[in-house]
């Protein structure tokens, strides 16, 4: 019994110290160092959520975006949604070479809104709301949309449309700056 207790708290205090919310800035920095690492052509990025609800549609906004922008490897888009409908068919289609870059929206403390968690690891989506869906990415970005409520699919329904798209902007800005230097993303 004192062991479980002891294994709960140590997974409590690895994800304080690894969930660290950040600010738009930041992401600049976390793409960089991904395109240093890696070249273009073997990152995929998996946008995941849906058209469907306003919090839940930041990955698939992020995606068009990036799509337009000629970003390659772009899965989740708001014609074509990651969604956890379709979530585990798209990702057997990605090759076993390429890097996965995970993009999700997610509920969290009240101060984080508008901040993003990065992480050299992998996301589990829907874990905000209850989901059970296999984890997904070598690196992720979580976009907090929200604050997390007592009614988590209420709070998604319930969330700010310019938020999701400022979000989502930051995000495709980040990248394209990582991915080809010295350009600037209009929309």
């Amino acid at each position: 019994m004192f062991l479980a207790a002891y294994k709960r708290e140590l997974i409590r205090k690895q994800n304080r110290e690894t969930r660290r919310s950040v600010q738009g800035e930041e992401l600049d920095l976390f793409f960089h160092n991904i395109y240093q690492a890696h070249s273009p052509d073997e990152i995929t990025f998996v946008c995941i959520g849906t058209d469907r609800s306003t919090g839940d549609a930041l990955g698939p906004l992020t995606g068009s975006l990036l799509e337009g922008k000629g970003v390659g490897h772009v899965i989740g888009t708001m014609p074509y949604p990651c969604d956890a409908d379709t979530l585990q068919q798209k990702l057997a289609c990605i090759p076993p070479h390429q890097v996965i870059i995970a993009i999700d929206a997610c509920l969290g403390p009240k101060a984080a809104v508008g901040h993003f968690y990065l992480f050299n690891q992998a996301l589990n989506p829907a874990e905000s709301v209850g989901g059970n869906l296999p984890s997904v990415g070598h690196y992720s970005v979580a976009a907090v949309v929200n604050a997390n409520g007592p009614r988590p699919y209420t709070v998604l329904q319930m969330t700010s449309l310019h938020q999701v798209m400022n979000m989502s902007h930051m995000i495709a800005e980040a990248v394209l700056k990582a991915a080809v230097p010295g350009q600037t993303f209009h929309s």
